[in-house]
């Protein structure tokens, strides 16, 4: 009886103590440790709010799962705080590339842009300081007012270039006319008279076809500068709106399913499925993949004004070419004073104090003979004949000495600067389209199992939706109620400012046909040398167009202005028989002193 009762009590003990190391087992296998690790590392909250054991909390809403969790509501809020916290620094991470980019290259193209502006303008001041002496005083408001509105109009300001050139030569005239063409009415021009001459400058048409050419050039240079200003500007705007964009509370669910449920089953090392990843960012981010179209489009634009600015309609030429069409403008206006005089004095009226002078004005003292050479036909009142033309261009040629800032002091040039953005630039051309696929890369696994936000599976089988707002209807994983109303306002933007460029520039955006060849931007065989140092077009490139140098001359089709292989070119002058002389001088220096020795007296 006793043996008995003694064998009963034996097997209930055994019983007990292997019941009770299974459940110490079962309790170590299943501890929150590595939750509240991960918890502790990811700085998601504070670690009191993770259990030491898995448990079962009816209030989830989120990671919601038949059986034990090692997740509280609590943890489940601080989940999608931290999620939606991530996902914006990987979205910021993303586009702080692109926003350097286009600040970067923002500020270089506008200190490039004043440091033009100054140049030019220092060159302009220096010919009348050096050739019109007796004008620069008061020209020199009318250049710092002309550049003012030049260099406001290139930053998106209110102002218009062909005005404000037309406007310069409006105040111009009278200086002109009273100091050089007319020495002797200079006391009387004030009042009425003064007014008089300002504004019919533009019917007397005293300064021949300089005002217009100029503002025609510097229009199309300087409207190109601004355009590419407002683009890069609309750039970063987008960004600033990318990177303020707002994820909705189901996007913050929907992700936080995604990267912290499975840490509830504590499954802390479990990738996503890259179709389940795909549906949640598409899901996320329709609104900013909405913007893939108009950015493509709009990239497309940034590259075609950038060689626009810096080769089709080159800014560095329009700017430098200044100071070369005051000075002809000027030369036009002495070499037709006689009928300028007249033409004057019968639309304003005869001056009273006018006073004969014994001396003639000349553009400069001993430079060229003024308008008491031949006198061009009654027909064409301000029309210059060939010899008139031709030595108006050989006393530009005399007193418009290139004045070139040294390679260690000069800034970048727009070329560097626009190779360098035209060759950074077309790989964000698809950033708002492959925006979903880049953030996926960094939470896919090579695994061969994944998380789909249920359960592991070894794949994952529901459909995979695209990008934009309206393919998100059939999304599985997320629902997508609208667009964001502040990126699509962007969006309408980018749109709105492609067509407007698009229609007042035509041929801009389409990048695949734009050929480069010839285009001024980059020649074959150049290497690292720049037409700024002399060897534009060197190799076998030629610049196929035709435009004004530095110093004002005219580079034909196939020339290399700087290759110092082209031989010198070749001037023909009459001497004073009037027979034609073709010489081909060896520096500046010989071509003035030439000029001097052949010119009539």
């Amino acid at each position: 009886m006793s043996r008995g009762l003694f064998t009963r009590v034996n097997f209930l003990w055994i019983i007990l103590v292997v019941s009770l190391t299974i459940e110490t087992h079962r309790v170590k296998c299943h501890s929150c440790h590595e939750v509240k690790t991960a918890f502790q590392v990811r700085q998601i909250g504070p670690l009191k709010w993770v259990p030491e054991t898995p448990g079962t909390d009816a209030d989830l809403l989120v990671c919601k799962h038949q059986g034990p969790s090692c997740c509280t509501r609590k943890m489940e809020e601080s989940y999608q705080v931290a999620v939606r916290r991530e996902t914006v620094q990987n979205i910021r991470s993303y586009s702080f590339e692109l926003n350097y980019l286009l600040l970067g290259h923002a500020t270089a193209f506008q200190d490039t842009f004043q440091s033009l502006m100054t140049f030019s303008m220092t060159h302009i001041s220096s010919l009348f300081e050096s050739s019109y002496s007796s004008l620069s005083l008061d020209a020199s408001p009318l250049i710092t007012q002309l550049f003012s509105q030049l260099s406001l109009f290139v930053r998106g300001g209110n102002a218009s270039v062909e005005a404000s050139v037309h406007r310069f030569f409006d105040d111009l005239f009278p200086l002109v006319y009273g100091r050089l063409v007319n020495p002797g009415v200079a006391a009387s021009l004030a009042g009425e008279r003064l007014d008089c001459l300002r504004m019919t400058r533009q019917d007397m048409n005293p300064f021949g076809e300089q005002p217009r050419a100029l503002a025609r050039e510097l229009g199309a240079a300087l409207r190109a500068g601004r355009a590419l200003t407002q683009a890069l500007g609309l750039g970063m705007e987008l960004m600033n709106a990318t990177d303020a964009a707002m994820l909705t509370r189901d996007c913050s669910r929907a992700l936080a399913r995604m990267q912290y449920c499975s840490h509830c089953r504590g499954l802390t090392l479990i990738k996503p499925c890259p179709g389940y990843c795909l549906n949640v960012l598409r899901g996320c981010l329709a609104s900013l993949t909405e913007l893939n179209l108009p950015w493509r489009r709009h990239v497309a634009l940034l590259e075609d004004l950038t060689h626009a600015v810096a080769g089709q309609h080159s800014l560095e030429l329009a700017l430098l070419g200044v100071e070369g069409k005051v000075n002809d403008a000027i030369l036009f206006a002495q070499l037709h004073g006689p009928r300028l005089a007249a033409t004057v004095d019968k639309v304003c009226g005869a001056s009273t104090a006018e006073a004969p002078s014994s001396h003639t004005p000349t553009p400069t003292e001993g430079q060229v003979s003024t308008a008491t050479a031949t006198s061009p036909p009654a027909s064409t009142p301000f029309s210059a004949s060939p010899d008139v033309e031709l030595r108006g261009r050989l006393a530009h040629l005399r007193s418009s000495l290139p004045l070139k800032p040294s390679k260690n002091d000069k800034p970048k040039s727009l070329k560097k600067i626009s190779r360098e953005f035209v060759g950074y630039i077309p790989r964000y051309k698809t950033f708002f389209g492959a925006l979903p696929e880049m953030l996926c890369e960094g939470e896919m696994g090579l695994e061969f199992t994944c998380w789909n936000g249920e359960d592991v599976v070894e794949s994952y089988t529901k459909k995979v939706v695209g990008n934009g707002v309206h393919a998100q209807r059939q999304n599985p994983e997320l629902k997508v109620r609208g667009a964001d109303p502040a990126l699509m306002e962007v969006k309408d933007r980018l749109e709105q400012f492609s067509q407007e460029i698009e229609e007042s520039m035509p041929g801009l955006g389409h990048r695949e046909a734009w050929v480069e060849t010839g285009s001024g931007i980059v020649e074959e065989g150049s290497g690292e040398c720049d037409d700024e140092d002399g060897c534009q077009g060197s190799g076998d490139g030629t610049a196929h167009r035709e435009g004004p140098d530095v110093s004002g001359g005219v580079v034909q089709q196939g020339s290399s202005p700087g290759s110092s292989a082209e031989r010198p070119p070749v001037v023909r002058v009459k001497g004073r028989s009037g027979a034609s002389v073709a010489v081909s001088p060896p520096s500046l220096l010989a071509t003035l002193l030439l000029v001097l020795l052949l010119v009539p007296q």
